[in-house]
């Protein structure tokens, strides 16, 4: 039997300048997700929360949070393109381009721009991307230059940190 440690991600290594990640996921935003994080993150735009008033705007409806898009966009990237990250190192240029309504569909792609190995921490590495999210209709809603520290392959820092049973390995 081969037990396999948890694993999800890529490390410094295994990013080429130039290619392109379309991450896996999509995800659908709710009328809850959106006026949940607005309320949470105290913005009291009426655009966000108030069907009543945001029918008298130019789109005629309720725009999700642009913080939630960012949140769920950048979250969507992960699993491709910081699931090994030490930490985010900065965010450039974030534009919003398409406006997003509750029940559009959030995807989002990256590509590599730049990397190069941590000058301070022999273990990591740091990986540059831009990022862009689309709706499920194809539109650009949002786009962004990150820069993240990744560990190398070789870093003992994120493994091993699955608990072992008390009660002993599992068994078939």
């Amino acid at each position: 039997m081969t037990v396999h440690e948890p694993a999800i991600g890529r490390y410094y290594e295994d990013f080429v300048v130039g290619d392109v990640y379309q991450h896996p996921l999509g995800r659908t935003i709710g009328e809850a997700d959106n006026t949940w994080f607005t309320l949470l993150t105290m913005n009291t735009n009426q655009n966000h929360f108030n069907a009543h008033f945001a029918a008298a705007s130019p789109t005629g409806r309720i725009i999700v949070n642009s913080g939630l898009t960012v949140a769920v966009v950048l979250g969507l990237s992960v699993i491709d393109m910081s699931q090994t990250a030490l930490m985010n190192l900065g965010w450039e240029d974030i534009r919003l381009t398409h406006p997003v309504f509750v029940g559009d569909t959030l995807y989002a792609e990256s590509v590599v721009t730049a990397k190069r190995e941590s000058g301070s921490r022999p273990y990591a590495g740091i990986v540059t991307c831009r990022t862009r999210g689309l709706n499920q209709d194809g539109d650009e809603i949002m786009s962004w230059r990150r820069t993240v520290m990744v560990y190398k392959r070789d870093a003992p820092h994120d493994k091993h940190h699955f608990p072992r049973a008390k009660s002993g390995p599992l068994a078939p």
